[in-house]
């Protein structure tokens, strides 16, 4: 249970309470970054006329995730949320990177491990030769000319990016076949 945790949450605001619902987000979010092992949230906003959010929501390990839903402070700030909501938050909670793994028809479906892997080294092995020698020209930038270690960074964060938001939710539909077989 020491696995990385992913939380998805999904709000329904009332569409008068958009603006108070916006500024709630950013206080639960300044104070759920002071709770041991916050590894970051990602907002997906509505598109017009929805007012469905969307919270990804990481932690380092379960028991850090507890601490923070178990917390005063948490709970303080969704009772403070509640009439901004057209119906009780709902959310699931996935460790590691299953999240990818899970298909949207047959949640209870998990892929093994083994797949996991073979899909996710086929996704990443060509980014991590490719995306470098793309970013080769941001070697001759003075910052990091002067600050070496952005070179990696940069790379990093551009194929984690992709990853996420491009290829892993593409690929494994996919791949779904064979990978929940």
């Amino acid at each position: 249970m020491n696995d990385a945790v992913t939380v998805v949450i999904q709000h329904h605001v009332k569409p008068d309470a958009v603006p108070q619902y916006e500024a709630w987000l950013k206080e639960i979010a300044r104070e759920r970054s002071t709770f041991p092992g916050h590894m970051g949230v990602n907002v997906i906003r509505p598109h017009k006329p929805s007012t469905s959010y969307t919270v990804v929501l990481r932690f380092d390990s379960h028991k850090h995730l507890a601490g923070w839903i178990d917390s005063k402070t948490r709970r303080q700030l969704v009772d403070r949320a509640a009439p901004m909501l057209l119906d009780a938050e709902s959310f699931e909670i996935h460790t590691g990177l299953e999240y990818w793994f899970t298909p949207d028809a047959i949640a209870p479906a998990r892929a093994k491990a083994s797949k996991q892997f073979l899909v996710t080294l086929s996704a990443i092995y060509p980014l991590t030769q490719l995306v470098p020698k793309l970013l080769q020209p941001l070697r001759e930038i003075g910052i990091f000319q002067a600050w070496p270690f952005l070179n990696g960074l940069a790379a990093a964060a551009v194929i984690v990016f992709l990853m996420v938001y491009v290829i892993m939710p593409r690929y494994t539909r996919l791949v779904a076949s064979w990978l929940f077989r």
